[in-house]
């Protein structure tokens, strides 16, 4: 690996991904990962191996397509190394989120996208005069399992990493045989990390209610708990009682009013707590009990925690979690958590491109015919399949390794310093999102590019004071 354009913080962290790949492809690991992180603007392929092509100048523009259409490594392998290098910052008990999100895409002829609910542009009925309206988008869907890290500026609220991904294609679009429910994709993922937890370390999960359903909560490794949303419907029962040995051993009690109904009941009080939740203090009313899900989790006791606002700005909710011992604000604390990932969505589409890159388009020959137009995704046999799988776990590697760089060698309170001096509006401003902590490995790598070149070296203070300003305006 050419080092000399590269800071040696970074290149510990990407020599770290070295036996995930032959050395040649080590070295456009390295150029296009570099390339995801300094590529201003649209992360087009092209744009990213001009960012990228200083730290391997010899390196052919054709052999980097080539590393992501035709590469032979492995996703969960770079899954599996950014686990490593996050574990040191992880507690006991590591929190998995599963969530899936769309990336838009355009064009027919992208192997694996197709049409799927778009939950950003759809609303749930409130303050809109129509009601609840769902939209669709043409994209593709991944699946896919972060991990929560906690970081000093947001003791509360932490941090997601995505590492392990999954596209999912539907059924309508995909072969019946290949054809797998998203909730199963999530177990599988979950089985891969399970195996992967050094001794000592528990496994936590939490999802969103499509992902705190029957196929996930029953395919958990042995010794994983799972939090997340009950339907206000759900049908509950109390515990087993004693066996009187004779008939059937019991397996679920007498059948409970369901949530919605126990959140009317005016016999059981609610219980006013002050928790921290999305990151600050938020006054809620609860009411918990232990029971039986059976329809979903089986014979395994649910603690049950139903809440309300007292400001009555939002309805009544209900959430569970199947370690029973469980207090209400560890279990109301977990699923706040599962926010974080949406986070990292949002961070790796605006700041990333992780949305840009076109993998497996494809123009017709010139002077053939054009083929007869069909409705709906028309990809050109397997062509890109390769390439899709490859881009985006390949961006959210780059993603992960800003946050573990900064983390290991940022400094936040110069970079909380500067950006009020940049935007003085942010006067309040004591935290680093991740375009601050971008920003500062952009800075590092180019102060490392510009001290390799002899003619910069005397005005290297200069170029340092101007940089920010050339970043921001690049």
């Amino acid at each position: 690996m050419k080092t000399a354009s590269i800071p040696s913080t970074v290149g510990a962290l990407l020599w770290s991904f070295r036996y995930c790949f032959s050395l040649p492809s080590f070295d456009s690991f390295v150029t296009l990962v570099t390339g995801f992180i300094l590529c201003p603007g649209r992360h087009s392929i092209s744009r990213v191996i001009q960012a990228g092509l200083p730290s391997a100048p010899r390196k052919h523009h054709s052999t980097l397509y080539r590393f992501l259409s035709r590469g032979r490594w492995l996703a969960d392998s770079l899954g599996h190394m950014l686990f490593h290098l996050l574990l040191p910052l992880l507690p006991a008990e590591i929190l998995a989120i599963v969530d899936d999100t769309l990336c838009h895409r355009s064009g027919p002829h992208l192997f694996g996208a197709g049409m799927h609910h778009d939950a950003s542009r759809s609303t749930y009925g409130r303050g809109t005069a129509a009601g609840r309206r769902v939209e669709f988008a043409f994209g593709h869907n991944w699946v896919v399992l972060g991990i929560w890290v906690p970081v000093p500026w947001l003791a509360r609220r932490g941090l997601a990493v995505p590492i392990l991904f999954r596209l999912y294609r539907s059924k309508k679009r995909c072969p019946t045989a290949e054809y797998r429910k998203r909730t199963e994709i999530a177990v599988e993922l979950l089985s891969l990390l399970a195996q992967w937890l050094p001794p000592g370390r528990r496994l936590h999960v939490t999802g969103d209610a499509e992902y705190f359903c029957r196929t996930v909560i029953r395919g958990l490794p042995d010794g994983v708990a799972g939090t997340g949303p009950l339907p206000m419907g759900a049908a509950l029962f109390e515990l087993p009682g004693p066996y009187g040995g004779r008939g059937r051993r019991p397996t679920k009690g007498k059948r409970l009013p369901t949530p919605k109904a126990l959140a009317a009941d005016r016999s059981a009080a609610w219980v006013k707590l002050v928790l921290p939740i999305y990151g600050r203090n938020v006054d809620i009313l609860v009411k918990t009990l232990v029971c039986l899900w059976p329809t979903v989790a089986g014979h395994r006791p649910v603690r049950v925690v139903i809440t309300r606002d007292p400001k009555g700005r939002i309805e009544d909710r209900v959430y569970g979690c199947t370690d029973a011992k469980r207090s209400v604000e560890e279990i109301l604390s977990i699923f706040s958590r599962r926010w974080s990932v949406e986070v990292a969505f949002r961070d790796a589409k605006q700041a990333m491109g992780i949305e840009d890159p076109q993998n497996g388009w494809w123009r017709r020959k010139s002077g053939t015919k054009a083929p007869k137009k069909r409705p709906g995704p028309n990809p050109r046999g397997h062509r890109g399949e390769t390439a899709t799988e490859h881009t985006f776990p390949l961006i959210f590697a780059a993603y992960g390794i800003v946050i573990v760089w900064y983390l290991q060698h940022g400094d936040r309170a110069a970079d909380v310093a500067q950006a009020r001096r940049e935007a003085p509006w942010y006067a309040h401003k004591t935290g680093v999102s991740f375009e601050d902590m971008l920003a500062a490995l952009r800075r590092e790598i180019w102060a490392a590019r510009i001290s390799a070149n002899p003619l910069l070296r005397r005005v290297l203070k200069n170029v340092w004071d101007l940089l920010p300003r050339w970043l921001l305006a690049a």
